[in-house]
């Protein structure tokens, strides 16, 4: 199943390779789903790599010293202050062994399963990424968080994680940035990850509408996001990876649109009590 994204990194500069040298068998390790990066237009300088290896080799050392199996990670790759947003974007990450897709023999890693929209178009596809992998993607800042879910909800998902059948049930390759969190046209990279995480937790919840169901019923609450008429014609005009046509009629006419965010993800874990406090680093 593997196959590179739509385009890949230019050629990096010595000093670049020099990093990933040295770091690349402890952070990399893409597995059996979609390998490769998001498409960039311009080589990453020498500092970013370094930054974002740098970065990885960090939570990969905080996230043994947790002791935990499943952790939901999230990365600052834009900045979405002005939505009073913090994180941009999660995965589900997991203790694995190198060398091994299913999990078995060789040194623990930290991989991550998330959805990566297609340069911009209107797919998205499902990665295996290592950590590395999964920082170095021209972020807006060098910072992580993730939260430690309850022993039982990470076992359900480790078991799920490393089936490259189950993690896909739910995902829809039409991708919308602002999917609504509640309707089936479209889905997110988080939308997938929560429903994901719906699934391990409910088995019956086999299709995206149990999934979002089963979300209500636990308290999920999106993010409510303040878009005017004329920016979503814009947004809809010029990108294709943003429709609003999934959102119900009388939230778009108050200008008001829901979909699913790093934190307000975080937000319900806790709430929840699925997960314990959110850790940040730099």
């Amino acid at each position: 199943m593997k196959r590179l994204a739509c385009r890949a990194r230019a050629s990096a500069a010595p000093a670049v390779l020099a990093v990933l040298a040295v770091l690349a068998a402890l952070l990399f390790a893409s597995g059996p789903l979609q390998a490769g990066q998001a498409c960039e237009p311009n080589a990453p300088t020498a500092l970013a790599v370094e930054r974002s290896m740098s970065l990885a080799e960090r939570t990969a050392q905080r996230l043994d010293d947790s002791g935990a199996d499943v952790v939901v990670l999230a990365r600052n790759g834009q900045d979405l202050s002005r939505w009073g947003l913090r994180w941009s974007h999660l995965g589900l990450a997991y203790r694995a062994r190198s060398g091994d897709d299913d999990g078995r023999g060789g040194q623990p890693v930290w991989r991550v399963v998330h959805k990566l929209n297609h340069c911009g178009t209107a797919e998205g596809q499902l990665y295996r990424q290592g950590l590395a992998e999964f920082f170095l993607d021209d972020l807006y800042d060098y910072q992580a968080a993730y939260a430690v879910p309850r022993p039982e909800v990470q076992r359900h998902l480790l078991a799920l994680l490393q089936d490259n059948r189950r993690v896909a049930t739910l995902h829809r390759a039409a991708y919308s940035m602002v999917a609504y969190p509640w309707a089936q046209t479209y889905q997110q990279s988080n939308q997938w990850a929560i429903e994901t995480l719906a699934l391990a937790e409910e088995p019956a919840a086999d299709n995206r509408e149990r999934a979002q169901a089963w979300l209500r019923l636990k308290g999920y609450e999106p993010s409510t996001l303040p878009i005017g008429a004329l920016t979503r014609l814009g947004a809809r005009l010029s990108r294709a990876n943003v429709a609003f046509d999934d959102h119900p009629g009388e939230l778009l006419a108050a200008d008001r649109i829901q979909t699913v965010t790093v934190d307000s993800v975080f937000a319900w874990l806790q709430r929840s009590g699925l997960a314990g406090p959110i850790q940040t680093l730099r």
